[in-house]
Parts: structure tokens; C-alpha cells; sequence
């Protein structure tokens, strides 16, 4: 039997569903292949650690590779690095001392963040170096608005595809935890060097002054600075699995310098 359609309201009428139709069948069908592809590429889990700056120190004797360690952190998270950062550096062949008299090298380490994070967000943490400012993790959502379209199509779509949107994204997510932190390495002076320090600290006056103090004198310590910055990212990863990664890699990476 053939049919027919006649023109006017009735083709409109058919249409604008079978419109409806192919948006939200279109919207599930890209949600789908997003979310495997997540689950795919990010199957297994992917650790970076990366300095933003290398610092190099000349070979001393092994009497002098006694090191002072003094871990500080103010991330709001417990950790427990101190004791990897030592072990490795012992397993470098350096001897731990209570005692910065007795050291020929000071390792200051403040661990500043350690949670989920934009990987954009943590490169920028890294190139703005030792004691720089660290970008926020909040990862912003997009939204797509149909220009010239239909009213309901747009509504029918967007609902149906938010709801798919959010079971996608409980169900398959990428998940990335970066652990930020500022690293100063004090190398004692040889006998007969002699050092000089020189510093300035600016203090606001309210809103339109400030106050300049400086200071100087003998100097005993050859100081190097740089951040490390690490992240562990695979599909569904908890912090409680990244956290124990990320601590063995930041401690990797201090008694790498030494």
C-alpha cells in the first residue's frame, strides 16, 4: 500500500519528532563512544613527575653525604613522605642526621597541594616554579545551545542527553591528582668560600604603601630551589590509590638531585 503525505501541517507534524529522535539517538550514541574511549585510553594508570627546574651538584667525598631533612606540609591532607624521602636517600648512599650542625646538605620540603586537579592547571602550577602561585583544580562543564532550532527539540535533547551525561560521568571518568611541592636543597660551603647573602622583604602598608626592610651578611649555605609537581591519572581512580603513588614518586624525584 503506498503512502501518502499530504503537504502543510500534517508533514511538519512528522517531522519535527523524527528530529527529536535522530538529536537525542545522535547525543546518546556520542556519549557512549566517549565514555569507552575514556575507559580504554585511561585503563591504565599514567604517574608524571617533572621539576621546573633542574638543580646540579658537584660530587662531594663520603664523609660529607650527611643529610638534614625537614618535611613540612600544608596541603590540609595527612601524608606520610618523610620517611620515603629519607629511605631514598639513604639508598643513595647518604647518612641521615637530627642534626643541621652535622650536615653538609639541608633538604626543605613543603608539600603545598595534593588532590584532583586540571592537568592544565598543573602544568601552570609547575611553570610558575618555587613559590609561585598554584592554579585552581575546579575543571569547568560546557554547554551546547542549538542557534535557530526548535524550542522543544533543544529542551527534549538536553534533558535526555544531561541525564546520560551524568550517569557517563559517574560511571567512566578520567581522574587526575597532582601532588604540588616547593623543594630547597642548602649545600654547606667549602672551607675558605666565602658567601654573601643579600635579601629584601616588602611589607604592604594598607592599600597605597609598603615598607622595604633588607638585610645582609656572611652566608655559610649555597641554596638551590625548584617545585615538583606530580600526577597520577587513570579512568575511576580514588585518591586513597594515588596517594601512596604519588608520596614514592615525589621521593624519587628529591633523592634523585642529590
Amino acid at each position: 500500500m503506498l503512502l501518502t503525505i499530504k503537504k502543510g501541517k500534517n508533514v511538519k507534524f512528522l517531522i519535527k519528532p523524527i528530529i527529536k529522535l535522530v538529536l537525542i539517538s545522535t547525543l546518546l550514541s556520542l556519549m557512549g563512544c566517549a565514555a569507552v574511549n575514556t575507559a580504554v585510553s585511561k585503563h591504565d594508570l599514567d604517574v608524571q613527575t617533572k621539576m621546573s627546574a633542574s638543580i646540579f651538584l658537584d660530587p662531594v667525598a663520603p664523609s660529607q653525604k650527611v643529610a638534614y631533612v625537614g618535611v613540612h606540609n600544608t596541603s590540609g591532607q595527612s601524608l606520610d613522605v618523610t620517611s620515603a624521602i629519607k629511605s631514598d636517600i639513604e639508598a643513595e648512599g647518604y647518612r641521615i642526621t637530627d642534626d643541621p650542625t652535622k650536615a653538609h646538605y639541608l633538604l626543605q620540603v613543603n608539600v603545598l597541594r595534593i588532590g584532583k586537579a586540571d592537568k592544565r592547571d598543573s602544568s601552570k602550577s609547575l611553570a610558575h616554579g618555587y613559590g609561585g602561585a598554584i592554579t585552581g583544580m575546579a575543571i569547568g562543564t560546557g554547554t551546547a545551545i542549538a542557534a535557530g532550532g526548535d524550542t522543544d527539540t533543544a529542551i527534549a535533547g538536553g534533558l535526555i542527553g544531561g541525564a546520560a551525561g551524568s550517569i557517563a560521568d559517574a560511571l567512566v571518568k578520567d581522574q587526575v591528582y597532582t601532588m604540588v611541592t616547593d623543594v630547597q636543597i642548602s649545600e654547606r660551603a667549602a672551607k675558605g668560600q666565602k658567601l654573601h647573602k643579600h635579601s629584601t622583604s616588602v611589607l604592604k602598608q594598607g592599600t597605597s604603601g609598603q615598607e622595604v626592610i633588607t638585610g645582609g651578611g656572611d652566608a655559610q649555605w649555597m641554596r638551590y630551589r625548584t617545585r615538583v609537581v606530580s600526577t597520577a591519572e587513570k579512568v575511576n581512580l580514588k585518591f586513597a590509590d594515588a596517594k601512596p603513588v604519588l608520596e614514592k614518586e615525589l621521593a624519587k624525584s628529591i633523592a634523585g638531585i642529590l
